[in-house]
């Protein structure tokens, strides 16, 4: 079975270009699936709606906004003590999959931001792993409200962990095995950019985690597209078909420019060519 193809249009947010013309790129380049950036209340969704009609384009999902990826992701903090910013957070992910299902999209990944650790030295150390799990148990009651919301809309909520500079309780497939066993319904995602920073080694984890895995984020160790850096996407990509994986695999780099077009389209045709051999 053929991997799907999409691309996170979170990646051209800081473009200054229309998007009609870059789903155009888009689509020249191979690609004519996308996962809409997750800002509900900071976007025209009619027009969207309207756009991804007219390019006959398929929304996959909602790339969720955390952290330092948007103005306000400081404020998605779903760990935080400051019960008002679990709230803001919990009413942040229900727009998102009121969004999501509007768009026709069907996943939206969740990431475990805390309050700031000032103890913590980040480059060098991890939280204590009772502490971690102290602080993801919380955490579960939330998911699993959130998951049944998602469920009744028809959309998938998929835990994402990120490498210790992003977050420093939900980092890696082991800290995410901890939720998803309280959580029935929550599935899985993994990213090859955080992977690569945290993972051991990719077949294990994905073998691991193949009942669970429901979605893929692909970008190189620099965050741009797959075959521009050093990380194995051979194994991969292997490890990926040993599952029989039918989730997305959707690119998520960053573009510091405008010409993106030959990029997007090398990595994806670099991808597919380690999938057909």
């Amino acid at each position: 079975m053929a991997f799907s193809y999409s691309i996170t249009l979170s990646s051209f947010l800081r473009m200054q270009k229309d998007f009609k013309f870059i789903l155009q790129d888009l689509i020249e380049a191979g690609l004519s699936n996308v996962e809409m950036f997750g800002e509900p209340d900071e976007t025209n969704r009619d027009y969207f709606k309207d756009l991804f009609s007219v390019y006959d384009i398929y929304v996959t999902g909602i790339t969720g906004m955390w952290g330092k990826s948007s103005p306000n992701g400081w404020k998605r903090r779903l760990l935080s003590n400051d019960q008002s910013m679990v709230k803001y957070s919990i009413d942040y992910v229900q727009k998102c999959i009121e969004f999501c299902s509007f768009l026709g999209g069907n996943k939206m990944n969740i990431c475990l931001f805390s309050d700031p650790v000032y103890y913590l030295d980040v480059t060098h150390n991890n939280v204590l792993k009772d502490e971690k799990f102290r602080f993801l148990q919380k955490s579960v009651p939330v998911l699993n409200n959130l998951t049944s919301t998602a469920k009744d809309n028809n959309v998938e909520l998929v835990l994402e962990p990120l490498n210790r500079y992003s977050t420093p309780y939900c980092s890696n497939y082991t800290d995410a095995l901890f939720i998803l066993k309280n959580c029935s319904d929550l599935q899985l995602m993994l990213d090859t950019f955080h992977m690569n920073i945290e993972e051991d080694s990719y077949s294990h984890v994905i073998l691991q985690a193949s009942k669970r895995l429901a979605h893929m984020h692909f970008a190189d160790n620099n965050r741009k597209m797959p075959g521009e850096g050093h990380v194995d996407f051979k194994t991969i990509v292997n490890s990926l078909k040993k599952i029989s994986y039918n989730g997305y695999v959707s690119f998520e780099p960053t573009f510091s420019d405008s010409d993106f077009h030959t990029k997007v389209k090398s990595g994806l045709e670099f991808i597919k060519n380690l999938e057909s051999d």
